[in-house]
């Protein structure tokens, strides 16, 4: 074999300009997803430290005025006053398993609680079944008189871009809307957190509490891990396909 066909057989690394250009776009990409799915895992697992430190907490009044809302999520209060049974709400579409362990559709009942202070705090109660919505199913659980629930407090939180509107005149609610939900009870406004009741059973077992989700899921690191390791596959996939030989 000569020396011209060892070298024309030999290969070199010659990319194309188009394969670089849509390597370097690709690359990028990849690799500004996998950095955000690590930001992602540092903000979360802050959270989770946040809310483990607060929920474990004794439980606190809520006063009347509330300068710094976020100070406030996810910390156990205990609340005073008059529920406003009269000016109920549903929120929902929620689950909750059944009798027979299958999953059924219900709503959360949101009560306003009338305080001493002046304040009006909107009381989530909990779940109940659709057929439960009518209140005269569920009378035992509407206690009148002053009563105290002890809670986890919690911020109303974005609606998402997936909830559709909220139908105020059918009272039904898919996100919190703070100001629209006090004008559709007639109260002045709400402190801007809601008290998600505890789990202690209501008279007659409607509504049912404690459904404050404290577990939340942290799989960024592994979607980091995914992100780049694509970004490496298309890089050696780059590489490899850019080793030609001289006449290609």
């Amino acid at each position: 074999m000569s020396a011209d066909t060892a070298d024309g057989n030999r290969r070199r690394f010659r990319p194309t300009l188009w394969m670089t250009v849509a390597m370097v776009v690709c690359l990028a990409i990849l690799v500004g997803l996998g950095t955000w799915q690590m930001q992602r895992l540092a903000w979360k697992t802050d959270l989770i430290q946040r809310i483990e430190t607060r929920v474990g907490g004794d439980p606190v009044p809520l006063p009347a005025t509330i300068d710094d809302p976020d100070a406030w999520d996810y910390r156990p209060v205990t609340v005073t006053g008059r529920l406003l049974h009269d000016r109920e709400l549903f929120i929902g579409p929620r689950l909750d398993k059944g009798p027979d362990g299958l999953n059924r559709t219900g709503v959360h009942v949101l009560t306003p609680m009338a305080r001493d202070d002046g304040s009006t705090v909107l009381i989530d109660r909990g779940y109940i079944p659709m057929d439960r919505r009518d209140p005269a199913m569920r009378a035992e659980g509407r206690p009148e008189g002053t009563v105290t629930i002890t809670g986890i407090a919690r911020l109303p939180g974005e609606r998402s871009w997936l909830q559709p509107d909220n139908d105020a005149a059918g009272n039904q609610w898919f996100w919190f809307d703070l100001p629209a939900m006090a004008a559709a009870t007639g109260v002045r406004g709400f402190a801007p957190v809601i008290v998600q009741a505890g789990p202690e059973p209501n008279p007659g077992g409607w509504p049912v509490g404690g459904r404050t989700i404290v577990q939340l899921t942290n799989n960024h690191l592994s979607y980091a891990l995914t992100w780049y390791g694509l970004a490496l596959t298309l890089l050696g996939v780059y590489v490899a396909a850019s080793f030609r030989k001289a006449g290609d």
